[in-house]
């Protein structure tokens, strides 16, 4: 039987395996081969047909990878020669996830392709804490920004969003959390609400809540660690435990 190269890119949600669409997971019954990332709930891959061929392609920081390059290959030679590829992904393909780069790189041998959304961390793990990214009279909008370039900086559009009073959530950044608290309080922005999420979604969920002056010190009290978003703006104080925070800190100024 002829093969039919198709590859889909499936956004498999913050880490819920729950939190996957429907489309997702007929796309996942469907696949012949599934090539999924660190970040996806491996609870997903029961979904695939007993015959799916199933590769992981991980990639974290400072840990032993695979390349990007590498993957685009995989894709196009598994659906050059074995048919329907779902390439899943945590979050959102095009949320820094290169989902636009792997698209590129199938066009380039004419191999159809399609895009199932996913919940992205930047808006799924917010919402899931009651964090509002807009909230009337308090922010009017939210970006969402890497927290290192592919050169290892930190992202410059954190000198535009300094000046904002938008809601700021920062991906891939928590290895320079302190550079970025350093970067805010530099700008006079010490008592501005931030938090950290880490493993959002999950049953390992940890969280730490406090402002730009004492977070650092509310991460190592909360053993938040990678991978973790970080979120900064007035609507972090929305969040219900901050009124708490902010009641001890009251009775610290007593």
């Amino acid at each position: 039987m002829q093969v039919k190269p198709f590859i889909t890119l499936v956004g498999a949600g913050p880490g819920d395996p729950d939190l996957i669409t429907l489309k997702g997971i007929k796309a996942i019954r469907e696949a012949d081969v599934i090539l999924y990332d660190a970040l996806v709930n491996e609870e997903l891959l029961s979904y695939a047909k007993p015959s799916c061929t199933m590769i992981y392609v991980g990639k974290r920081a400072e840990r032993i990878s695979t390349s990007q390059d590498y993957i685009n290959k995989l894709l196009v030679d598994y659906a050059l020669t074995h048919g329907h590829v779902v390439r899943l992904k945590g979050g959102d393909p095009f949320v820094f996830g290169r989902g636009g780069e792997e698209i590129d790189y199938a066009r380039e041998f004419n191999i159809p392709t399609a895009v199932v959304p996913g919940i992205s961390s930047s808006v799924g793990l917010t919402g899931l804490q009651q964090i509002p990214l807009t909230y009337r009279g308090i922010s009017e909008s939210f970006w969402v920004i890497t927290g290192s370039t592919s050169d290892g900086r930190l992202s410059d559009d954190l000198k535009s969003a300094v000046h904002t009073s938008a809601t700021v959530i920062v991906l891939m950044g928590y290895a320079k959390l302190a550079q970025i608290v350093d970067f805010y309080q530099q700008h006079g922005k010490g008592q501005l609400p931030i938090a950290l999420i880490q493993n959002g979604s999950l049953p390992n969920e940890r969280i730490a809540l406090g402002r730009i002056d004492n977070i650092l010190e509310e991460a190592e009290r909360n053993l938040v660690g990678v991978p973790a978003i970080i979120v900064l703006g007035e609507v972090v104080a929305k969040h219900q435990a901050f009124e708490n925070i902010k009641k001890e800190l009251q009775s610290l100024t007593v």
